[in-house]
C-alpha cells in the first residue's frame, strides 16, 4: 500500500532536480555579476580624493609666487600676488594631457603638444582653446578645502577666479 501512494504522488526526478539547481546557479551567479558591475561603474568621491573635497593644507604653506602640486586631487594650488589662490586642474584643456609644473621655466608646459599655460592657468602658446580649468576654494578654519567634484571651465583668467587668503 506503501509503494502505490508514493506512485501516484507527484515526484521530480533526477533530471528535473539538477536543471532547477543549474538555473538556480546560473540566476545567482548573473545578479551577483549585474550587482559587481553596478557597483563597479557608480561614482563613488570620497573625502580626501579625486571626485571629492580635499584638504590641500594650511593657508599659510601657500607662499605668494608659488604652485604647489596635489597629488591626491589631481591639481595645482597657485598663489598670485595680489588676486589670491586657485586651484588649477592638472588636465590640459587641448587633449586631457596631465600638464606638468615646470620651476625652472615658470610655467606649465603639456608634453603631448606643448601648451604652454602661466601660473594663472591661461593658455601662453601652443594648440590648447582655453586656460586651464578651476577647482572651487572654500577656507575652513585655516585650512584650504577644494572641491574636485565638478571642474569650472572659463574662457580666461579674472582676479575674480582667484580665491583671498
Amino acid at each position: 500500500m506503501l509503494k502505490e501512494e508514493s506512485r501516484t504522488r507527484t515526484s521530480v526526478t533526477r533530471r528535473q532536480f539538477l536543471g532547477l539547481a543549474w538555473a538556480a546557479s546560473l540566476a545567482g551567479l548573473f545578479l551577483q555579476a549585474g550587482w559587481a558591475l553596478l557597483r563597479f561603474f557608480q561614482p563613488r568621491p570620497s573625502s580626501g580624493a579625486f571626485g571629492g573635497r580635499v584638504n590641500a593644507g594650511d593657508s599659510a604653506e601657500f607662499k605668494v609666487g608659488t604652485v604647489r602640486h596635489i597629488l591626491s586631487g589631481r591639481f595645482y594650488m597657485s598663489h598670485l600676488e595680489g588676486a589670491g589662490l586657485l586651484a588649477l586642474y592638472q588636465r590640459c584643456t587641448h587633449l586631457g594631457c596631465t600638464v606638468p609644473w615646470r620651476q625652472d621655466e615658470g610655467i606649465f608646459h603639456c608634453p603631448c603638444h606643448s601648451s604652454l599655460f602661466s601660473t594663472a592657468g591661461e593658455v601662453i602658446g601652443g594648440p590648447a582653446p582655453r586656460p586651464l580649468d578651476l577647482f572651487s576654494i572654500e577656507l575652513t578654519d585655516g585650512q584650504v578645502v577644494v572641491d574636485t567634484s565638478h571642474p569650472i571651465e572659463r574662457s580666461r583668467f579674472d582676479a575674480s577666479q582667484a580665491t583671498k587668503v
